[in-house]
């Protein structure tokens, strides 16, 4: 798994969820299918007048979300920025040949009332839940910076193995202090709920 082949299995997906804030500081989350993809970034269309451009405009910052048919959820973190004025002509064209319904929506120059944003520089992460033990994995989108999650045990672990017993996944290896397969962890937490020693901390 890497960021080129997540990017191509949004694309399949078709319609991601994207959240923004709103000026309240409140969440709102809308489905949006007319995106556009390229090896290091999307493009999306949407009105000038909907709430959603204004979000985007004032704040910037949208998490974009899909699950596939085989339980791998993809999750993208970053900022959306409108495409310079010069270019909105030519991203909207794009868009709107590669999605054909969008000309019932905004037939002939109505579309002028588009808007294109570009989201790149940002993070995946990429979680599948349909194999056993699970497996998740975080990857950057151009210059985006990935932030570590999850748990990990310190040196105060007492080598008792109660975090091990208990793990859902069986993720956690024996060890001086025993370690826990980040690529495999659910971050469910059980394992720093349980220890005795309380040698397990959040990232």
């Amino acid at each position: 798994m890497n960021t080129e082949t997540c990017l191509k299995k949004l694309q399949y997906v078709g319609t991601l969820a994207f959240a923004t804030v709103d000026a309240s500081g409140a969440p709102q989350v809308r489905n949006v299918s007319a995106i556009h993809y390229e090896d290091d970034a999307l493009y999306f269309f949407t009105a000038r007048g909907k709430n959603f451009c204004e979000e985007l405009l004032a704040d910037g910052r949208v998490q974009i979300l899909a699950l596939t048919k085989f339980k791998e959820m993809i999750r993208l973190s970053g900022r959306a920025v409108a495409v310079p004025e010069a270019e909105q002509e030519k991203w909207i064209g794009t868009i709107f040949e590669e999605q054909p319904y969008l000309a019932n929506v905004y037939p002939g120059e109505t579309r002028d009332i588009g808007i294109v944003f570009c989201v790149r520089d940002a993070a995946i992460e990429y979680f599948n839940l349909g194999e056993h033990p699970i497996f998740r994995e975080s990857y950057p989108v151009g210059t985006g910076t990935v932030s570590p999650k999850g748990y990990v045990i310190t040196d105060g672990c007492i080598g008792c193995g109660t975090c091990a017993k208990g793990c859902p996944q069986g993720c956690i290896l024996e060890g001086s202090p025993y370690r826990i397969q980040a690529e495999h962890c659910l971050h469910c937490g059980r394992c720093a709920a349980h220890c005795p020693a309380d040698a397990i901390r959040r990232l």
